[in-house]
C-alpha cells in the first residue's frame, strides 16, 4: 500500500470518529438538556398535584423522583465532560432521558383523567344531592299545602249543608280565612326564598325610627301573644333612632323570630323584645335586637342546622305546628344581606334567645321617621268615585267588585287591557277617578294597556291615575308598575285595608308614578 493510500485511510478514520463523537456527545448534551427539561415538567406536575389535593403523606414520594433526576443529570454531565463514552453508552442515556419525558406525558394524562373523573363523580353526587333536596321539597310542600287546602275544603263542605246556623257557618269561615293565610304564607316563603336564592333580592334602605320599627313589630305580634296569655315586654334603649335600613325586610325579620317564639312558647310563658345601641361612631351605629322566650327550646342538634332550609325539629310539640321550616333559613338570608350577625342561645325545656346585631349608617339632624299608619280619607271621599276595573278573570273580578262597592266606590269592568284603553279613550275627562289595572291579560296585558293609555292625545285622559293589582307582588313587579305608568301597586290576594289605602293615596294625589 502505498503512503498516500495510508494516508487517505487515516483521514477518512480520523472523519469517521469525528463524526462518531459528535453523535455521541451530541446524543448526551442533548439528553442532559432533555433531563433538564423533565426536572422542570415534573417540579409544575407536583407543585400541580399539591394544589388538588392533600398529598403531605406522599411529600417525601414527590421528592424522590426529582432526587433521581438530578443525579441523572449529574451523571449525563460527568459522562460527556470527563468519560470517554461510546456510542451504546451516549444511545442508552440519550434514551432514558426520552423515556423519562414519556412517562411524565404518560402519567400527566393519566392525572388529568383521574381529576375529570373525580369532576363527573362530583357532579353526579351533586346532581343527586339536588334530586334528594327536590324529592324533600316536594314531601314538605305536599304535606304543608295540603294541610290547610284541606281546611279550606272541608269547612267549605260543611259550610253548605242544609241546617247549618249563622254561627256555625260564620266560625266556618272564620277557620276558612285562617287556614288561607297559613297557605298565603307557604307560598309567600317558598316565592321568598326562590328569589333569594337566585339574588334576585336587593335590600331597600330608607331612612327609618328604628325604634318605632321595633315597637311597630311588637305591636303586630302582640294580638297572637294576648291569645295564649303570654307577658309580652318590649323593652329599647337606643340614642340614635334615624337610620337607613330596608325597613321592610327588618320587619321580617323580627315577625319571623316573634312569630316563632309565639309558637312554641307555652300558654301562660314570657317573650321579651330588646333593642339597643351598643356602639358606634359618627357616621355608623351598632344595634343589638335580642328576643327570649322561655318556650320548649332546642336541641343542641337541631339548633346547629336551625338556619338550614325546611330544617324543623322532630318533637310531639313542633309536629304538631304549621310551618315550612323556611322562616329562619329567609331570616338569615336578609340578616346576611344587610351585613349583620344572627346567633340562637337555647336549651330544651328552658327557651331560646335570638340575637340579631346589624351595623346600620346613622342620620344625623333628621327627626325620626314615623311608621305609624296613615289614616284612611274619609267615605265621601270613595263615594264620588268611579274607578274601571280591568281584569280578565271572572272570579277575580266578582271579587274586586264586592269589595270595591262595599267601600262606597262605583266600579266600571273591562275584561282585558285593550278593552280598559279604549273605554278611557271614549270616556270623558274626569269620568273615571283611577283605573285598576290587572297585569297578566289576554289581548293586551296590563303594562302595555298602562303605556298606550299614557300615549293618549288628550292630556287630561292620558293623565287618569292607574293602579295595579295584580298578583306579581315582588319590589320589581312594583318597580315595572311605575316605569310602565302606574302609580299605585296592590298585591293579590288582596288585602282590604291596603287596598283602601292605595286607592286613597292615589286619588288624594300622594302617589306619583
Amino acid at each position: 500500500m502505498s503512503a498516500s493510500q495510508i494516508i487517505c485511510k487515516e483521514q477518512k478514520e480520523r472523519g469517521r470518529g469525528t463524526i462518531r463523537n459528535l453523535l455521541i456527545y451530541g446524543m448526551i448534551y442533548l439528553g442532559s438538556a432533555l433531563m433538564v427539561c423533565n426536572i422542570r415538567q415534573y417540579v409544575l406536575f407536583a407543585r400541580h398535584i399539591r394544589e388538588r389535593g392533600d398529598w403531605k403523606q406522599e411529600e417525601r414520594i414527590l421528592r424522590l423522583p426529582i432526587l433521581l433526576l438530578v443525579l441523572f443529570l449529574c451523571g449525563y454531565l460527568a459522562v460527556g465532560f470527563f468519560g470517554k463514552p461510546d456510542l451504546l453508552v451516549s444511545a442508552i442515556l440519550f434514551g432514558g432521558s426520552i423515556f423519562v419525558m414519556a412517562m411524565q406525558l404518560l402519567i400527566r394524562r393519566v392525572a388529568d383523567r383521574i381529576q375529570e373523573n373525580e369532576k363527573l363523580e362530583a357532579r353526579l353526587i351533586a346532581a343527586e344531592d339536588a334530586s334528594r333536596a327536590k324529592t324533600f321539597f316536594l314531601s314538605n310542600m305536599s304535606h304543608d299545602i295540603r294541610t290547610p287546602l284541606n281546611a279550606i275544603l272541608g269547612y267549605t263542605t260543611l259550610a253548605r249543608k242544609d241546617g247549618r246556623s249563622r254561627e256555625e257557618i260564620g266560625e266556618y269561615l272564620n277557620k276558612i280565612d285562617i287556614a288561607g293565610h297559613q297557605l298565603l304564607a307557604i307560598v309567600n316563603d317558598v316565592l321568598e326564598m326562590s328569589r333569594i336564592e337566585s339574588g334576585k333580592m336587593e335590600l331597600q334602605p330608607e331612612p327609618i325610627d328604628i325604634e318605632d320599627t321595633v315597637r311597630a313589630a311588637g305591636d303586630l305580634i302582640s294580638g297572637q301573644m294576648e291569645e295564649k296569655d303570654i307577658r309580652f315586654t318590649v323593652l329599647c334603649d337606643v340614642k340614635d333612632r334615624c337610620v337607613m335600613c330596608d325597613g321592610n325586610q327588618l320587619d321580617r325579620i323580627l315577625v319571623n323570630i316573634l312569630g316563632n317564639a309565639c309558637k312554641f312558647t307555652p300558654n301562660g310563658g314570657e317573650v321579651q323584645l330588646s333593642l339597643r345601641q351598643t356602639q358606634g361612631d359618627e357616621e355608623t351605629g351598632t344595634y343589638e335586637i335580642r328576643i327570649k322566650d322561655n318556650g320548649i327550646g332546642m336541641s343542641p342538634e337541631f339548633a346547629e342546622n336551625i338556619f338550614q332550609p325546611f330544617e324543623r325539629e322532630r318533637t310531639s310539640t313542633v309536629s304538631r305546628t304549621q310551618g315550612t321550616g323556611l322562616g329562619m333559613a329567609i331570616t338569615k338570608k336578609i340578616v346576611d344581606l344587610m351585613g349583620g350577625e344572627i346567633e340562637v342561645l337555647t336549651e330544651q325545656e328552658k327557651g331560646s334567645e335570638f340575637i340579631v346585631t346589624l351595623n346600620l349608617p346613622l342620620i344625623i339632624g333628621r327627626d325620626p321617621v314615623s311608621t305609624d299608619p296613615k289614616p284612611c280619607a274619609c267615605a265621601n271621599r270613595a263615594k264620588s268615585a268611579r274607578l274601571l276595573l280591568a281584569e280578565d278573570n271572572m272570579i277575580n273580578r266578582e271579587i274586586a267588585n264586592e269589595l270595591l262597592t262595599g267601600m262606597g266606590f262605583q266600579v266600571e269592568n273591562a275584561e282585558n287591557g285593550e278593552c280598559a284603553v279604549r273605554m278611557v279613550m271614549e270616556s270623558t275627562p274626569g269620568y273615571y277617578s283611577a283605573v285598576l289595572m290587572d297585569i297578566q291579560m289576554p289581548v293586551m296585558d296590563g303594562y302595555e294597556a298602562a303605556r298606550a293609555i299614557r300615549e293618549l292625545p288628550d292630556a287630561r285622559l292620558s293623565k287618569i291615575p292607574i293602579i295595579a293589582m295584580t298578583a306579581n307582588a315582588f319590589k320589581e313587579d312594583e318597580e315595572a308598575a311605575r316605569e310602565a305608568g302606574m302609580q299605585g301597586h296592590i298585591a293579590k290576594p288582596i288585602d282590604v285595608e291596603a287596598m283602601r289605602r292605595t286607592i286613597m293615596e292615589v286619588l288624594d294625589g300622594k302617589s306619583e308614578a
